[in-house]
């Protein structure tokens, strides 16, 4: 967080001026209680600033936002004693010091079966559902935008719906008229948390220019993934060839800068939210977060509250901080919580070992190779050299050979840096036990090649064994059709859910290694300040470009859906999602090449073919959810807080958050051995239609669903079902977790629930 920081020069030039740390708070107010005296909150809460009276400070300048949208309450620059202060007042409900988000850091449309034929939508062409998708707005928190990418060309796109009122805000390196068009059609930023933030640290971060523009690539990134038009030869370098484009690339796309070199604030993201909210976006992509906490003090569960009860759609990140157990940011119910997958494309690159083994990794080295000769190839045992860490390796060890490097704690590409600058002539990245057989791709420096644990470990031991260890690498260019895909990432973050352990997420995994999508010329493709070179397109891996794919087809539902609600496009997406890969045997988890669970996957891999048509939807209306939040226990100012009415109250709740009618199941068993949840379904199929149930289910557990059968007379018919699930006597569970699934299927549509349990004690 960003503070003034107190020196004591500066305390001897200001003896007379106590030197406050100033930070920046978000103030949640009882917006109800605004007195008749002031025509706006915008006047109340200036007042509410100006009359702490310890402070000379507050006017004004202090006050950052104001939120009526996504938040009731402001943003303000105070210091300790002034924060204390408004936590006093009787308007007040809370103040909180301002939260750190961090990102989530072009074969995607073929493998999601996106590239021509998106097969027949109740009868219609791909043509019209991406003619409907024109009517609707993606919207993007982020870093920005680069607007000279061709992915944001407007060739053939008709006017700007009259609905919108977004805009393209100017900045000094940013001019409305020439950067935005009729596919961007909105650009705006949001820095006043980060510019507090910046201007208290005393750093050395050189100050972004205030605009839309993107000098980081992440936004570009992650906008063109969702929504970028058709680019012919697009590439990183010469890989990835081929045709670029978004998931809906008939969609229109509006970017909100809200991440900086520091990072994303919350006051500067709940403006975004704000802002993106009233000025009519349809669908909210944020490829961000934090940590875990309760939803009243989640900036972006707040922001997304208010979105989908206007109708919007909100995907994000899930995290990349798995392998780790209950590792998962955003876990909200009202968010499509997004993890990530391999797609079926590799570039495949060599070290031939002194011994004459080869060994395949992956690598999108693109400068001049080694040659056919081994160099020496050498590998410390110390901790900060065998992590290749800055500063850590001798040039006297390292100049004009090969560095094995052990993945882990600083970035990839800074490794290729750090052993280039020692001397080095190439580099291996060895995975360790945490990302096992990942592999990810970078574009290095210098000549390098990534492999998994076990080769890592054959490595490691030739180089200890060895008298003369060498090697040499090369690269094998682009290869598609790669299997089994896919397979889920291990840094993909994994439940369970430490927020709501009665709410499964992630909800879905999408395409997030090796992704090609547009990027900012400002800045190389590594985003290390010493590279030098530039590109129209990067490839990038992370849960950051998952989340894009489930935006951009969200917005295609939109478009076939229109009267559908969030929930109703979450569940079509949730439902059909698929759990065998491409070989057709279970998904694998890319942490030790196991089965992957839904812990790790949820429901599965998106298939937006099924999704067009799902045959049932799970709906949940926002009065749903403000039961769902009465079942959590939390104090009724703390559920206001989240739903922005005055008059809640929690005369109806859920006796358990579980019974909310989400399309997947998490089973806790506590102190009873029976668990019994009531769910309805939506006949958004055809008249008529049957549906029979297939129970999947542990040895462990007993699972019963009544009825068995499900029989819809009409289009739109709710029908219920209960599920009974009951521990069996004496299996001892603790510690352990069991999955399986609930599907409900007829000729034309397998709608599949899956179910995690966990045991918190042992049951009789």
């Amino acid at each position: 967080m960003g503070s003034f920081l107190c020196f004591s020069v500066i305390v001897a030039l200001l003896v007379l001026q106590p030197c406050l740390a100033k930070k920046v708070y978000i103030v949640h107010m009882k917006n109800h209680q605004i007195p008749s005296s002031f025509a706006t909150h915008h006047d109340w809460y200036n007042a509410q600033l100006q009359s702490l009276s310890s402070s000379t400070t507050s006017d004004e300048s202090s006050l950052l936002y104001s939120y009526d949208t996504a938040y009731s309450g402001f943003a303000a620059s105070l210091d300790p004693h002034e924060a204390e202060l408004l936590r006093q007042s009787d308007d007040v409900v809370g103040v909180y010091e301002d939260t750190v988000y961090t990102l989530h850091t072009t074969r995607t449309p073929e493998f999601l079966g996106l590239n021509n034929d998106l097969g027949l939508w109740a009868g219609h062409s791909p043509q019209e559902l991406n003619n409907a998708a024109q009517d609707v707005v993606i919207g993007v928190l982020d870093t920005g935008v680069w607007p000279e990418s061709k992915s944001y060309n407007d060739f053939g796109m008709p006017d700007v719906p009259s609905r919108w009122k977004g805009e393209c805000e100017s900045g000094p390196d940013f001019d409305p008229k020439v950067h935005c068009n009729k596919k961007l059609i909105g650009a705006r930023f949001f820095s006043k948390g980060y510019q507090m933030s910046a201007s208290g640290s005393f750093t050395n971060q050189p100050r972004q220019p205030e605009s839309p523009r993107d000098q980081d690539g992440h936004g570009t990134h992650t906008s063109s993934t969702a929504a970028g038009a058709p680019v012919a030869n697009a590439s990183l370098l010469g890989y990835a060839s081929g045709v670029a484009r978004g998931m809906a690339p008939r969609a229109r796309v509006a970017t909100y800068k809200v991440c900086w070199p520091t990072g994303c604030f919350g006051s500067d993201i709940l403006a975004g939210m704000e802002r993106a909210i009233l000025d009519g976006v349809d669908v909210l992509s944020l490829s961000l977060g934090g940590g875990s906490g309760p939803y009243y003090r989640d900036t972006i569960a707040i922001g997304a509250f208010s979105a989908m009860e206007k109708g919007i759609v909100v995907s994000c990140s899930a995290g990349n901080s798995g392998p780790a157990k209950g590792s998962l940011a955003n876990t909200a119910p009202w968010i499509m919580t997004v993890g990530a997958g391999t797609i079926d494309r590799d570039f495949p690159a060599f070290a031939t070992l002194g011994n004459g083994k080869k060994i395949t990794g992956v690598s999108l080295y693109s400068g001049k190779g080694m040659g056919k000769k081994a160099v020496p190839l050498v590998y410390s045992t110390d901790s900060s050299a065998s992590l290749c860490l800055a500063g850590s390796l001798d040039p006297k060890m390292v100049r004009g050979k090969i560095v094995l490097c052990d993945r882990g704690t600083n970035a990839r590409v800074e490794k290729g840096l750090v052993v280039k600058e020692a001397g080095g002539v190439g580099m291996i990245i060895a995975n360790t036990a945490e990302s096992g057989e990942e592999l990810v791709a970078d574009s290095h420096l210098l000549p390098a090649v990534a492999v998994g644990r076990k080769l890592g470990d054959f490595i490691r031991q030739y180089v200890k064994s060895e008298k003369n260890p060498a090697a040499v690498l090369s690269f094998g260019g682009t290869v598609v059709n790669v299997k089994p895909s896919p397979v889920v990432a291990a840094f993909s973050s994994r439940g369970p859910n430490t927020v709501t352990p009665q709410i499964l997420k992630p909800d879905v995994i999408g395409p997030g290694v090796n992704i090609l999508a547009a990027w900012s010329e400002a800045i190389g493709p590594t985003g290390l300040e010493k590279d030098t070179r530039r590109t129209k397109f990067n490839i990038m891996s992370g849960t950051s470009m998952s989340c894009p794919h489930i935006s951009g087809l969200a917005a295609l539902l939109k478009a076939a859906h229109p009267e559908w609600s969030p929930s109703a496009i979450k569940s079509a997406l949730m439902t059909t999602a698929y759990v065998r890969d491409t070989t057709n045997s279970p998904l694998r988890d890319a942490e030790g090449g196991q089965l992957s669970t839904p812990f790790a996957h949820g429901s599965g891999h998106v298939d937006p073919h099924k999704a067009l048509s799902p045959g049932l939807i799970y709906d949940i209306t926002p009065e749903d959810y403000i039961k769902f939040l009465c079942s959590l226990d939390y104090e009724l100012n703390h559920i206001q807080a989240i739903v922005k009415r005055p008059n809640v109250t929690c005369a109806k709740k859920f006796a358990d958050p579980g019974q909310i009618n989400y399309p997947s199941f998490s089973v806790l068993f506590g102190k009873s051995r029976v668990v019994r949840y009531t769910r309805a379904v939506t006949n958004v199929g055809a008249a008529g239609s049957v549906y029979e149930v297939t129970i999947d289910a542990p040895p462990s557990v007993t699972v019963t669903v009544k009825p068995s059968k499900l029989v819809f007379k009409r289009v739109g018919e709710r029908l219920r079902y209960t599920v009974t699930f009951v521990s069996k006597k004496g299996v001892d569970m603790m510690r352990k977790s069991a999955f399986g699934s609930i599907s409900w299927n007829n000729a034309q549509n397998q709608v599949r629930s899956p179910v995690s349990y966990s045991w918190s004690q042992l049951l009789d």
